[in-house]
């Protein structure tokens, strides 16, 4: 019987990306980070993309490309070569959050493959020293008694502690006025100086001042307690299960990548993400690292586009779309 042409060349093309796919990788794996050096983006590559280094045998060289809130580093993976050599590690608000918010050059569906999560973090909610509020039933009664009369701050239009905000809005059926900033920085600084009452932001930037006494903590928008405050309760805890305001860290690649590429940086990713030693340089960063499947992750990445996606119809935060 005589086979096909089509048959054996088929053929040969699956054979030869299996091959190839076993001397994965053969040269250094360029990391994308969407963000400046310093922040959690970059923190989280370098201490991964080291060990990630011993294990594939190979360097993985650190690429930052800041730039509109992430999206012109993911931009570029999305557009790179599709051979498993150009990854990101990128956040929420790259692929489930600017989607939703402009037009960006990429769609995260199509355009990107996961390889899996990496990190969350809580989003903790907090207020000032002349808030006469130190639990949530007291700072929501004080909301509803002053309609309009309450502020938070977060570190820009469309990110996650705005979200976050508006999602704590709409659950406590409370008025209060956002404020954006240019960056958690002047955020934390008008919050100190008690010209804004309250914020959402990620619990390792807000928690020296916690510790201090000049910020109260109200509660941590996650499903458990974090170790480096194990004090402050969850949303949860305090009647508000749906307010749950993480964000996350996750591992992308173009999305042509092979499947047996892909499979191997997961193996990859995940082998690094479970060293002990990374565990612990990572955990003082407030981060809990959660490694999954490529399919566990897009789907994922499917119910917090879905998610915030209402939270910003429901809140009618204006877009650039």
């Amino acid at each position: 019987m005589r086979i096909p042409r089509y048959l054996l060349l088929a053929l040969c093309l699956v054979v030869a990306s299996s091959a190839w796919a076993e001397d994965y990788p053969s040269k250094p794996i360029r990391l994308i980070v969407p963000f400046p050096p310093g922040g959690p983006n970059d923190i989280i590559a370098r201490v991964i993309g080291q060990r990630m280094s011993e294990i594939a045998k190979q360097p993985v060289v650190i690429d930052n490309r800041s730039g509109s809130a992430g999206a012109l580093g993911t931009d570029a993976v999305a557009k790179a070569e599709p051979d498993g050599y150009t990854i990101a590690i990128t956040s929420a608000s790259s692929l489930a959050i600017l989607p939703t918010m402009e037009k960006i050059n990429y769609d995260p569906q199509k355009d990107l493959v996961p390889i899996t999560l990496v990190a969350t973090v809580p989003e903790m909610l907090v207020v000032a020293g002349n808030v006469p509020a130190r639990n949530m039933a007291e700072l929501v009664a004080l909301a509803k008694a002053q309609p309009g009369k309450l502020n938070f701050a977060s570190a820009g239009v469309g990110g996650l502690p705005h979200l976050a905000g508006e999602l704590f809005k709409l659950t406590a059926k409370v008025d209060i006025v956002h404020v954006p900033y240019r960056g958690a920085a002047p955020a934390i600084n008008d919050l100190l100086g008690q010209q804004v009452q309250m914020t959402f932001l990620d619990l390792p930037m807000i928690l020296p001042q916690i510790k201090s006494g000049n910020l109260y903590p109200i509660a941590l928008g996650a499903k458990t307690r974090s170790p480096l405050a194990p004090d402050v309760p969850t949303t949860a805890e305090v009647g508000m299960p749906d307010v749950l305001a993480e964000n996350w860290y996750g591992m992308v690649a173009p999305a042509a990548t092979p499947k047996d590429v892909i499979a191997k940086l997961s193996k990859i990713t995940t082998e690094a993400v479970s060293d002990p030693n990374v565990k612990d340089k990572l955990a003082d960063q407030g981060l809990n690292l959660v490694p999954d499947s490529p399919e566990e992750f897009r789907s994922y990445i499917a119910s917090e586009s879905e998610k915030w996606a209402k939270v910003i119809k429901d809140a009618g935060v204006k877009t650039m779309k």
